[in-house]
């Protein structure tokens, strides 16, 4: 059971895929861990969620990070329980709208539309910062059946080179589950649940091959 809550706790942060992480009225952060990543926590102001953030650093060049991370339809191949993942249409701004959906232990299905919007990028030298972030659109079309809509998904990523093959993350998210789930299930593992997502954005990031255009 215990492995189960981490891992539903994990799903949720990988989904999400999923963000500013800034409430209006300012909380203090509880630091809950500091090995491997530095992950503090604070409540989000009416709601149930909390507000996540995540830094440290990843055996992969920012590159390889940006090239993970931008490709969307890729996610169902490595974060934990996303089972559908696509990039929906363009959006004006020059961002995207993109559909996930999580097949979840115990609880009903998930699903998610963000729009999602590629601030920077890395160089083809490898230098300057790559930021996304993004933020939910739960009625851009309907809901589906016997799957829950999460209506609270926003977050971002900011990835910077660190030396060779290394780069420094910092990831923040806020997301509410939605739908009835038992307290304990929400809650427990908030920390494996960030550690599952960078470790699987580092493992796939790393199996990439980035070749800089031709000058």
């Amino acid at each position: 059971m215990v492995e189960m809550t981490r891992r539903f706790s994990g799903a949720v942060a990988a989904a999400v895929l999923l963000v500013s992480g800034v409430a209006g009225a300012e909380e203090a952060w509880d630091t809950v861990a500091t090995e491997p990543f530095v992950v503090k926590v604070r409540p989000r102001p009416g709601t149930k969620a909390k507000d996540i953030w995540a830094e440290g650093e990843l055996k992969a060049s920012a590159a390889q990070v940006q090239a993970t991370l931008e490709d969307m339809e890729s996610y169902r191949l490595f974060m934990p329980y996303v089972k559908e993942s696509r990039v929906v249409k363009p959006t004006d701004d020059g961002g995207r709208l993109t559909y996930t959906r999580l097949d979840l232990p115990v609880v009903s299905s998930r699903d998610y539309i963000c729009h999602v919007v590629t601030e920077s990028k890395v160089a083809p030298d490898g230098t300057g910062v790559y930021q996304q972030h993004w933020k939910a659109e739960p009625d851009a079309f309907p809901a589906r059946r016997d799957v829950v809509r999460l209506r609270l998904n926003e977050g971002s990523w900011k990835v910077e080179a660190k030396g060779e093959g290394r780069s420094w993350v910092v990831y923040k998210f806020t997301v509410d589950p939605a739908g009835s789930i038992p307290g304990f299930l929400a809650n427990v593992g908030q920390k494996d649940a960030v550690v599952d997502t960078l470790r699987a954005v580092e493992k796939r990031a790393k199996s990439l091959t980035v070749t800089p255009p031709a000058k």
